[in-house]
């Protein structure tokens, strides 16, 4: 058995949830099976240090001849991309697609190729309409291509339980087809590590307390509630802000300005406005009193496994994959907000949410033998329920059962 991943983001290039899953989770199916990885970039390699070889191959289609609207320019470049995607894969036994980006290439290859389709749900453009902000009309498109990708999908990977309800609902996919496999984390790299001149270097004070965020600045990430929060904090500790990568120059300006008034207010809020390499962050979420999520959509939550791993307990939303990974009053705590609506996340009392966000938040600021308690927890749980050794091998049994539905299928 072959593998070809299709993906947007690969090492070097990764900005979020997704190329991380992506990256690790190659690095363990490589251990059992070839597998090829297409991209978006400039990679091009092959690697043949491990039991099977992993080859990469990265499309960067900057075609000067796109003379449509500026928004539209990524859409056109995705499908650019994929074009290259579909006419370069060779002989493989599935083809395994993460997020839309690469689902219209998965679709090609099914139909050319006749090698079953798999999804991994890592979002769903239903569920993120401010991408609209970001790509206008081509957030119609995205959502179209999305749509027939899983429609005619042989397998769907959901990260979590709670995204295996959504993609029923959404798209009317069989649960036969849909396989619950969580992401996972590195157990051996994200470890607590402690180095107070990277701090320094941030200007965090080692001797302070600090809340922790890291995350792209996009509306689901909902870093626009945790900045109204901050006044709320307890004024002893310090606010990091890891946020970066913005979905447009509307929304950075509008952080950027937020951000701006409240440390105009106070000291301590720290903003980090660059995607951090992660062997910084361990050592910022190992140092970090709290982890705090206050994602508005979030299937999964990659980012918190990586602050528990570090012994760091979270305080996050109760939505998407969130609630199955902070076990509340154990690892840390969940935040409850009721959404404007199935499709639009927004709080509909935002004042409350961020009340009550910053109570969760200051109870662990003001007891230190309670953070240590569960974040002692938190690397515990972590470590039982979300190796990336025991997720590669949940994915290649569902390979292998989508393999063989459509082997019988062919039979008939």
């Amino acid at each position: 058995m072959k593998a070809a991943i299709f993906t947007n983001e690969f090492p070097p290039h990764i900005y979020g949830g997704a190329g991380t899953h992506v990256d690790f989770l190659t690095r363990e199916l490589r251990k059992h099976i070839p597998v090829d990885v297409l991209c978006f970039g400039d990679q091009d390699f092959k690697d043949e240090s491990g039991k099977y070889p992993l080859n990469v191959k990265g499309f960067n289609c900057k075609n000067p001849l796109y003379s449509a609207h500026q928004k539209l320019g990524k859409v056109f470049y995705s499908l650019d991309n994929n074009l290259k995607f579909a006419a370069s894969v060779q002989d493989c036994s599935i083809v395994h697609c993460h997020t839309w980006y690469t689902h219209w290439a998965g679709l090609l290859a099914k139909i050319l190729y006749k090698v079953p389709l798999i999804l991994t749900t890592h979002s769903l453009e239903p569920h993120r309409p401010w991408k609209v902000e970001q790509l206008g009309t081509g957030y119609d498109l995205s959502s179209w291509i999305e749509n027939t990708a899983y429609v005619n999908a042989d397998g769907v990977i959901a990260v979590s339980a709670d995204m295996e309800k959504d993609v029923i609902q959404m798209y009317n996919v069989d649960p036969a087809r849909i396989r619950v496999i969580h992401n996972g984390i590195d157990l051996n790299f994200y470890q607590r590590i402690y180095n107070e001149d990277i701090l320094r270097s941030y200007d965090i004070d080692p001797e302070k307390p600090f809340v922790l965020f890291v995350g792209r600045i996009t509306r689901q990430k909902g870093i626009s509630h945790l900045i109204k929060t901050i006044p709320l904090i307890d004024e002893s500790t310090q606010v990091v802000l890891c946020a970066g990568a913005p979905d447009t120059p509307q929304i950075k300006e509008e952080v950027q300005n937020e951000i701006s008034r409240v440390q105009q207010s106070r000291k301590g809020v720290v903003w980090i406005s660059e995607m951090l390499d992660h062997h910084l962050l361990r050592v910022l979420y190992s140092h970090a009193a709290v982890f705090v999520c206050p994602s508005l959509y979030e299937p999964f939550g990659i980012i918190n496994l990586e602050a528990m791993a570090c012994h760091t307990p979270v305080v996050g939303t109760y939505v998407g994959g969130i609630p199955e990974i902070i076990r509340d009053g154990e690892t840390g705590f969940l935040v409850s907000f009721a959404a404007e609506s199935k499709i639009n996340f927004e709080p509909k009392y935002p004042d409350v949410f961020q009340r009550d966000m910053a109570e969760k938040i200051n109870i662990l600021i003001r007891n230190p033998q309670l953070r240590e308690q569960m974040g002692e927890a938190a690397r515990k749980r972590v470590a039982t329920e979300f190796s990336w050794e025991k997720i590669a091998l949940k994915t290649m049994d569902f390979y292998e059962d989508v393999i063989s539905w459509k082997n019988k299928e062919r039979e008939r």
